[in-house]
Parts: C-alpha cells; sequence; structure tokens
C-alpha cells in the first residue's frame, strides 16, 4: 500500500505490509516544503494526526506526558521526554488537549506558530458555566440552566419547579467526570429527584458544582471549522456523535464511539451559533478546531458546549474526507493565512473499535489485552486510523491501558455508502473481544428531514 505524501517529496514512501499487519517504512527524501511539528499531549490523543503527518513527509516529534502511555506509538512515531528543548526545532507547535492555553498564549506572543489552546478557549470548553455564559453573552439562544453547589438545594428546586431536567457537573471538571450525566425523562423530574436523592452523598464527594439544565427533545448536532487567528477556514463541518457504549444510545458515555459528518458552506446552524463567536477567538488569539454541540427543534437551535482543540474520534474521520495537504493546512493555519481546506463531497463516517476495559479503567483487564496482535483479513488499511496502538517487531499491537485501539473511516456520496465501506473495512480487523457499535448514521434519514425542515442546513 501506498502511503499519501506530500507532493513536493522527492521519493515516494511505500509502507510494505502483509496479511498478520506487518508494516515497514524506508526512509524518504524530503525537501525545503517539509515543515516540522512538535506534538504536545497529556495523554495518547493526536497519534493518528501526527502519523498522518509523517505519511505526507514532514517532521514529526510528539511528546505524552500520561506514564501509563509510554509504549503507544512505539515503532510508528519519535517520542521525547521533554517537550521544552524543541521548541526551536518546530515549524508548528500543537497542543492536542485543553489545559495548554496559557503556555500556547505565551508562545504565540513570542511569535511561535501553535495550533490548539488558548486560556479563554480552555476556560469555554472546560469550565460549563462559564461556555454558557458566553454563549448567551454572545446572542445564542441558550437553554435555561441554573447552577448548584448543594444537592439538597437541587432537589428542593425540582420540587418547587417540576419539569425535565438535564444534570451534569460543572464548572472546571476532570475530563472522566463529563460522563456523570442524566437526561430526565420523567416531566415532573421525579426520577432525577430519585437519582439525587440516591447518589447526592458520593456524588457530593467528587462534584463540588453542578447544573441542572432544561431539557430539550430534538436532534444532536454540532457544528465546527477550523480557526486560524482570524477568521473560520472553509468549509465548515456539520457532525452527528455518538456518545453511548452501545447501539440504540444505551448504556454509559464514552468520550465518543463514532460520528457521521459532511462538509458544507456557512449555514443557519452555523451563522446562530459558531460564527457569533469570532470576535471573541480573535481576542483570544486562538487557532485550532473549534466545535459546539447543539440541540436543534422547530423552536430553535440550543448550543450545548465547546470543543476547542481536536475532537476523537472525529479528526480522524475528518481526515478521510479532508483532500488537502494535512501538514500545510496547520502550517498556513498557524500563521493565519486565508484559504480553503479542499474537501470530499459527500459524507464521511467512523466508528472506534475498542477492547476491555474502555471506557473505563482497569489496569487487570488492560493488562491481558497489552502486546495482543491487531490482525487483517486481507492486506487493506485504507481507513485505518491510530488509537491506543504500536508496532511491535513492525506487527500492529494494542498498547497502553485504554482498550481504545483503533479508528475506522470511511465516505460515500450517501450515508448509506459511507455505512457500506467503513463496516467493510471493520470487519476485515480481527482482534480478540473487540467490540464496535453498528448504528452509527442510521438516524440520519430522519434527523435531516428535521433539519431540513427547519431550513437549519441552508444558508442564512
Amino acid at each position: 500500500m501506498i502511503l499519501m505524501l506530500n507532493k513536493n517529496v522527492s521519493q515516494k514512501n511505500e509502507n510494505h505490509t502483509n496479511g498478520n499487519g506487518s508494516q515497514k517504512v524506508q526512509k524518504i527524501e524530503i525537501d525545503r516544503n517539509v515543515k516540522k511539528f512538535l506534538f504536545v499531549s497529556w495523554e495518547s490523543l493526536s497519534g493518528d494526526v501526527a502519523w498522518h503527518l509523517t505519511k505526507e513527509g514532514h517532521e514529526v516529534k510528539v511528546f505524552i506526558e500520561r506514564k501509563e502511555d509510554a509504549d503507544v506509538y512505539d515503532g510508528i512515531l519519535e517520542k521525547i521526554d521533554k517537550w521544552e528543548n524543541f521548541i526551536d526545532w518546530a515549524d508548528v507547535i500543537v497542543f492536542d488537549d485543553t489545559g495548554f492555553g496559557e503556555k500556547a498564549d505565551e508562545l504565540r506572543a513570542k511569535g511561535k506558530l501553535v495550533v490548539g489552546g488558548s486560556k479563554y478557549t480552555d476556560k469555554l470548553e472546560d469550565d460549563r458555566e462559564y461556555g454558557q455564559n458566553e454563549m448567551n453573552r454572545v446572542g445564542m439562544s441558550v437553554l435555561p440552566h441554573w447552577d448548584f453547589n448543594s444537592f439538597d438545594m437541587a432537589l428542593e428546586f425540582i420540587k418547587t419547579n417540576p419539569g425535565r431536567y438535564v444534570f451534569k457537573p460543572s464548572g472546571t471538571i476532570a475530563s472522566e467526570q463529563k460522563g456523570i450525566l442524566f437526561l430526565g425523562q420523567d416531566e415532573d423530574g421525579k426520577d432525577l429527584i430519585q437519582i439525587l436523592e440516591q447518589n447526592k452523598e458520593i456524588w457530593a464527594k467528587k462534584i463540588k458544582r453542578f447544573q441542572l439544565q432544561k431539557m430539550a427533545v430534538g436532534v444532536e448536532v454540532a457544528v465546527g471549522a477550523f480557526f486560524n487567528g482570524k477568521d473560520f477556514i472553509l468549509p465548515i463541518n456539520i457532525n452527528f456523535e455518538h456518545k453511548k457504549l452501545f447501539p440504540g444510545d444505551l448504556g454509559p458515555y464514552t468520550g465518543e464511539m463514532g460520528t457521521l459528518i459532511f462538509w458544507s458552506k456557512p449555514n443557519t446552524l452555523f451563522n446562530n451559533t459558531l460564527l457569533k463567536m469570532k470576535e471573541d477567538l480573535v481576542k483570544s488569539g486562538y487557532v485550532g478546531y473549534v466545535d459546539i454541540n447543539c440541540i436543534a427543534n422547530a423552536k430553535g437551535i440550543f448550543p450545548l458546549e465547546f470543543t476547542c482543540r481536536f475532537g476523537y474520534p472525529i479528526i480522524s474521520i475528518q481526515m478521510e474526507g479532508i483532500l488537502s495537504n494535512l501538514g500545510e493546512t496547520l502550517y498556513k493555519m498557524a500563521k493565519g493565512e486565508d484559504f480553503e481546506i479542499k474537501t470530499k463531497k459527500g459524507f464521511q463516517l467512523g466508528v472506534v473499535v475498542a477492547v476491555p476495559p474502555f471506557p473505563f479503567d482497569d489496569p487487570k483487564e488492560a493488562f491481558i489485552y497489552r502486546d495482543l496482535s491487531i490482525l487483517f483479513k486481507k492486506p487493506n488499511y485504507e481507513g485505518v486510523h491510530l488509537g491506543d496502538i504500536k508496532f511491535l517487531n513492525d506487527i500492529w499491537t494494542i498498547a497502553g491501558d485504554s482498550g481504545y485501539v483503533l479508528v475506522v473511516t470511511g465516505s460515500g456520496n450517501t450515508v448509506e455508502e459511507a455505512r457500506r465501506q467503513t463496516y467493510a473495512r471493520v470487519r476485515n480487523i480481527m482482534i480478540q473481544n473487540m467490540f464496535y457499535r453498528t448504528d452509527i448514521g442510521l438516524k440520519w434519514n430522519s434527523d435531516s428531514d428535521k433539519l431540513h425542515t427547519e431550513g437549519y442546513l441552508y444558508g442564512g
């Protein structure tokens, strides 16, 4: 299989494989158009992006702080122990998560090209209460919400104001706590009352602030775009996430189990949400991807939360649809250049392939799966993206302790075509006890009907 390369690379880089997943990559000759990228991570998140850049011919070094991820990307990427020593080496520094905003601001002030992170955008995502207040300030239609630091006060509020509410941790919270959500189903709030009364003592030890948000029923849809520090880069991205573990939206919340996306010109959804943040993003100096998840129904578009970084697995799915050289795209974006990204027409779809203990932490269970081989029935690796893996003796192998193994993507002129290609690629993979959702994209027909009826996907 020949991997995608920078069109200016003078020699092709061939990826030699066999049916067992063995992979060897020969060295290539590179020219002055190759850029140097330094990835800085708390945990193993953006290795797939970094790997893609190496296949385009760019130079990449990665720093991962989390010790449990020490073997992730072995044999794939060049890893370093102290990223600060390579600041001057890098043409572009990429921060792939929140929590780096202050450092990103400092480096930009010194003239470095940085993708990801600003103190302002970190707060937009990590502090739900602050993010909602900012949405309201710039004129978005925010759902009514109330913030509490006492479970007893919240219980009294629901009893006095019966209704359907969503319970969410608030303030600056750890990423693993963002899944502690409860969506009320009873119109009088009795189910939420029971949940809070039963768990208030346990949750009070873990959650100091939380939010009750008025429940809105509709299509859950997100709108995102890359931002160059001055303006949004077109096209925008419309995406539909699937956050729960099992098909049919059952089970616990995960980071994400799969997503359906398509690229679009600015539309009503974008104009009424993300576009309103342009001035404040410019002030903050932010460069990178920004996304707002929403509920859309006949009453309006109601934004829920920000993502101010690459999303996972959506960045891998976006790479399935981006035709432009990704390294050049990130470099021009960091420089503040005005350009458009070339993308595929139609739809792209991605599915997370995992093994235990995902989505939970269990070192004993993770130990069982670490170093297990990832096998392929046929030597076809198109649409297969890195999760927590390594190349051990040139074999694709599970690494780390998360169980988040691969993201598999596909494209099509229709959602059904994208589904067929994606799931055909999934069925080519053999991993002991692997699991994945089988219903990514199935709600498109009903969701699109509703969004088109309200005119949210058209310009306006």
